[in-house]
């Protein structure tokens, strides 16, 4: 194998870069270009950066939350918080809380967050910009209030322990170098080295002529990039023109903004001002809380005697416990209000009812009912008759059914069991049975009624079918003492309203009574 010296080598790219002056200068030229329109990227960068720091964190919406940081160094009031890269809040204030850094946080009332949410600082830019950076959590879990703590948070890496880093990296290079010595220090190793660095000198070799077998594809390359960067030459000069007209527009924005932003500031002040001083009368409410703390660890008062004094904490306790079971009683209590007429065909005559249900729970209830019914009530009385001194004498029972105008009334307790209801209790001013049976999501009921036992021949059956049309108003029709002599049969309406169709209609009836009274 022939070496050639570097002497021999040097000359021969002596002698290529003299042919080719002009290709050199030109990529020097465009080099010192490139660098001239890289600075002034970066000053436009800065620009917006400083102008979006500026603009952003005037919206003082939403609802506020915190957080621990062992450092917050870096971070600074009203800069922003993102979640995925997009704005959600800002920092509203910093302050220092024991031993570590409370952080306020301003979130946007769109965005939840949850009780495992996380938060994480992180470096923005090259400028040294740190943002928040939150998790918003599992959304099945609770959502945090306005005041609540985020519990999880991941601390940035700060200087010191970048210094300490690098402080260990370079132990390990020392060792790494003691290593080397060790490895290196010797005769053996030198001729080793040198052995290795003549492998080196024949492989760039072997690169040379690799070049120089292919120098014309080396030239044609050189003027293809040549030709690119003249065509693109005016394009680059477009593209600075352009960046500093963006960066006169950013300028021109700023400086008309400037009083907006003067104002802002004074507000800042304001704000800080306003804080100090709630932050006095805190101190002073605290001092006296803590009196008031102190004299009922003591046992002085009487929220100190009952904070002391088991037996009365025991009997406070009971009483809560009766007054909670009473109060859950009247609160799951459901109240239902009917209005029913129905026209009797064979009678002629209309007969209305006025029905009251309470419903302490949803399988039982109280049935309260006033009837109002023309062919009035009903009583029987049996006269014993004795003829004496007549032709016929003798003894004889005389039976007297008498319609009285009176209203009746129902109190009935009803259990469901599945679609059917059994009712039992006073039907009518009788005692008496019912059964309700409910179809087609209850908007479609049968209703039996036994009752009148002794008051005729045959106790009183009566058989209803009732219909929802609409909400809440439903139609009836079915018959009447259907095993006796007044057998009848009627059609009617019905109207059922609950507790929250009252709430509903109360304020428009207590107007309308106000109004008659007032007329």
């Amino acid at each position: 194998m022939v070496r050639r010296s570097g002497s021999e080598a040097s000359c021969r790219d002596d002698a290529r870069n003299a042919q080719n002056p002009t290709i050199v200068a030109a990529v020097r030229e465009t080099w010192r270009a490139a660098k001239v329109g890289l600075l002034v990227l970066l000053g436009v960068a800065a620009v917006i950066a400083v102008f979006r720091y500026v603009d952003e964190g005037s919206d003082s919406g939403g609802y506020r939350v915190y957080a621990l940081f062992e450092d917050a160094q870096g971070l600074i009031p009203k800069s922003r918080v993102v979640i995925a890269g997009i704005p959600v809040g800002s920092i509203d204030r910093i302050s220092l809380e024991g031993n570590k850094a409370r952080v306020d946080i301003l979130v946007d009332d769109s965005v939840p967050l949850h009780e495992d949410a996380r938060v994480a600082m992180r470096t923005e830019s090259l400028l040294g910009e740190k943002v928040l950076v939150l998790n918003p959590g599992d959304a099945t879990l609770p959502r945090l209030e306005n005041g609540d703590r985020i519990q999880v948070v991941r601390e940035s890496v700060g200087t010191d322990q970048i210094m300490e880093t690098v402080s260990e990296i370079s132990q390990d290079i020392r060792a790494v170098t003691r290593q080397l010595e060790r490895s290196f220090g010797n005769d053996e190793a030198g001729n080793r080295m040198g052995s290795a660095l003549e492998d080196l000198s024949e492989a760039l070799a072997a690169v040379n002529r690799t070049i120089q077998a292919n120098e014309a594809v080396v030239t044609r390359t050189l003027a293809d990039i040549e030709q690119t960067t003249s065509a693109g030459g005016p394009r680059l000069v477009a593209a600075l023109e352009n960046l500093e007209q963006i960066t006169s527009d950013v300028r021109g924005v700023i400086s008309n903004r400037r009083p907006e932003l003067d104002q802002a500031v004074g507000e800042v002040d304001d704000t800080v001002s306003s804080i100090r001083r709630a932050s006095e009368q805190l101190e002073e409410v605290l001092a006296d809380v803590r009196a008031v703390t102190d004299r009922t660890a003591r046992g002085e008062g009487s929220l100190g005697r009952l904070t002391s004094d088991e037996t009365l904490i025991d009997e406070i306790e009971g009483t809560a416990e009766g007054l909670n079971n009473l109060v859950g009683g009247f609160a799951r209590l459901q109240t239902i209000v009917e209005l029913r007429s129905e026209y009797n065909f064979l009678a002629n005559t209309l007969k209305t009812y006025f029905s009251l249900r309470l419903e302490p729970r949803e399988d039982r209830y109280f049935l309260i009912q006033l009837v109002d019914d023309p062919r009035g009530d009903i009583s029987v009385t049996e006269t014993q008759v004795t003829r004496s001194g007549s032709p016929d004498p003798g003894e004889y029972v005389e039976r007297r059914v008498v319609r009285g105008d009176a209203l009746r009334f129902t109190i009935q307790l009803a259990k469901r069991i599945s679609f059917a209801t059994f009712r039992f209790g006073i039907m009518e001013s009788t005692g008496g049975l019912g059964l309700d049976l409910h179809i087609w999501n209850d908007r479609l009921e049968i209703n039996s009624d036994v009752f009148a036992f002794g008051v005729q021949t045959l106790p009183r059956v009566r058989a209803r079918l009732a219909f929802e049309i609409v909400n809440r108003l439903w139609v009836t029709a079915g018959i009447d003492d259907a095993l006796n002599e007044s057998f009848d049969f009627f059609l009617g309406l019905q109207l059922r309203f609950n507790d929250q169709d009252l709430r509903s209609l109360l304020p428009f009836l207590g107007g309308a009574l106000s109004g008659a009274a007032g007329g």
